[in-house]
């Protein structure tokens, strides 16, 4: 495993911990942290997955297993519009 792959465990496992620890102490109503955890949930952890998670590009193999074609495309002219 990954260094950074268990840092982000880690987090994972305190942000929880911190937050109820908060509500609790801060007596902060559960419903407004639910409900800005949930809007704030789908782009913390698409951020987190896109920047954490990739994929390794920096290979010279030609056969490695990411191929990236281009084709090119044309759009129709009048003439070939049915």
């Amino acid at each position: 495993m990954k260094k950074s792959h268990m840092w982000i465990m880690i987090l994972c496992c305190l942000i929880p911990i911190v937050g109820l620890a908060a509500v609790f102490l801060f007596k902060i109503p559960l419903s407004n942290v639910l409900l800005y955890g949930m809007i704030l949930l789908c782009p913390l952890s698409h951020i987190l997955m896109m920047k954490y998670m990739g994929h390794d590009h920096s290979s010279t193999e030609p056969d490695s297993q990411h191929q990236h074609h281009s084709a090119s495309v044309t759009a129709p002219t009048q003439g070939e519009r049915s």
